[in-house]
């Protein structure tokens, strides 16, 4: 079952539980992987679905942030429950050991030494990574491990 598929059932089971919160963040999820989807031309692959919900996550990530240095603490449970929803769909992410041995790994077989190789090393990590991994985390230890920081 797509992702889709997937938040269109649950967003009914929340409709017959009357779970208002629940349905407008599940609506609002629909809503956007139907837009990514009509805006493609194409239904998405899973993938496709995955880099929707990430990037959804990121801005409820970045809306949370805003209402916690504003002291806004009703936008920024609401914010933080939306995120939280999403990362119900998302795969797992690599732990900071993992993601180090992949960075190791890959740094090693590209066989660069300094800081004018972290863009060949970057995209070899996100496509050995996929959707476990977090460009802004690969970024910064890529960086630390090649000494450009």
């Amino acid at each position: 079952m797509s992702l889709l598929a997937s938040l269109q059932e649950r967003t009914k089971q929340a409709l017959k539980a009357g779970n208002k919160e629940e349905v407008g963040a599940l609506r609002m999820l629909v809503s956007e992987l139907q837009r990514a989807a009509k805006d493609g031309g194409v239904p998405l692959d899973e993938e496709g679905e995955i880099k929707v919900l990430r990037r959804e996550h990121k801005k409820r990530e970045e809306a949370a942030e805003a209402y916690r240095k504003a002291g806004r603490d009703e936008q920024l449970r609401h914010e933080e429950y939306e995120a939280s929803l999403i990362e119900e769909y998302l795969p797992r992410r690599l732990d900071d050991a993992q993601l180090a041995a992949l960075v190791d790994q890959v740094i090693a077989e590209t066989g660069a030494t300094s800081p004018k190789d972290v863009g060949k090393v970057m995209s070899a990590v996100m496509a050995k990574g996929g959707s476990q991994v977090d460009g802004k985390r690969v970024s910064a230890l890529v960086r630390e491990r090649l000494g450009a920081g």
